[in-house]
């Protein structure tokens, strides 16, 4: 038999160097709970899903399109409020199939939220163009017109 040095306890010491720490112990476990909670394990009928959003501004507008397959356009709810766009959407499903003696229902709900603030040169007072087509919706929102840009101001330290 040969004996071989190692260095199991300090790798342990090193690995979770609060393990033995009370505060630091709820720490962790509470960020687990988060985790869970922000990843919705265990909530098997509620996801919710945040769709990419790409923003191409030029002279005359900003173009937003808003990656959303299985939703319909009647799904969605759009605002511009005081140059904040605010996307979301809620779909609800409902299965049910009654067999020899047993039903199965399944329910899911699905939904999500965006908000985006727009530079102050939008024009809230023109309809924001908005379409909803294979899965991605697109809108197009209008600048005001003959707006001379806002130049930066050069701030002097006294």
């Amino acid at each position: 038999m040969s004996l071989v040095k190692t260095n199991k306890r300090r790798n342990a010491l090193l690995s979770n160097p609060f393990r033995n720490d009370p505060f630091f112990a709820d720490m962790m476990d509470t960020r687990r709970i988060w985790d869970r909670f922000i990843n919705n394990e265990g909530n098997q009928g509620e996801m919710e899903i945040i769709p990419a959003m790409n923003i191409k501004e030029n002279e005359k507008n900003i173009k937003v399109e808003m990656a959303a397959p299985g939703l319909t356009k009647d799904d969605f709810n759009i605002t511009l409020d005081e140059g904040i766009l605010s996307v979301s959407a809620e779909k609800e499903e409902k299965e049910e199939e009654k067999k020899e003696g047993f039903v199965r229902r399944e329910f899911s709900y699905n939904t999500f939220s965006r908000s985006v603030s727009l530079p102050e040169n939008v024009d809230e007072d023109k309809e924001v163009e908005a379409t909803y087509k294979d899965g991605v919706l697109k809108m197009t929102i209008h600048k005001k017109e003959n707006q001379t840009p806002k130049k930066p101001k050069s701030i002097k330290v006294n």
